[in-house]
């Protein structure tokens, strides 16, 4: 169990353990849906990551996943979480979502298709699917404070 929750803001220093995250906390769904090249990931992670827009989860004081979120003037977009697998279906997920939630506007996200896990958690915290495509299902919910 834990105890304390925090979101931190991210550094340029953070960008190691947020591909090294990506690499145990992503890596099977990648795989399943493009195959994971490690030259090709860590090409995008560095061309991707944006400190100004992550978050890092900490729970007691360690670093134990990211956050990402955008709030543009009509929408939050939930753009990627992700958490340590020795901290996954813990609800820590499910309470940082729900915080996005009670912000009072839409949150939309997009989420792997083979990722089923996740799909199931957006469904019952409420978001809908809104479309999809090859590798990706778009979801919302709709809130208004």
């Amino acid at each position: 169990m834990w105890d304390v929750v925090e979101l931190r803001p991210a550094t340029p220093a953070d960008s190691e353990f947020c591909f090294a995250l990506r690499q145990v906390a992503l890596r099977p769904y990648v795989e399943a849906t493009w195959g994971w090249d490690e030259a090709a990931q860590r090409g995008f992670h560095e061309r991707r990551f944006d400190p100004a827009a992550t978050q890092i989860v900490t729970v007691d004081g360690r670093d134990v996943g990211r956050l990402v979120v955008e709030r543009g003037p009509d929408e939050t977009v939930l753009g990627l979480i992700e958490l340590l697998p020795a901290y996954q279906g813990r609800g820590i997920g499910t309470a940082l979502i729900r915080d996005l939630i009670a912000e009072g506007r839409p949150v939309a996200l997009e989420v792997l298709a083979v990722n089923r896990k996740a799909y199931a958690l957006y469904e019952r915290l409420g978001f809908r699917e809104t479309g999809r495509d090859e590798t990706k299902v778009h979801m919302r919910i709709e809130v208004y404070g």
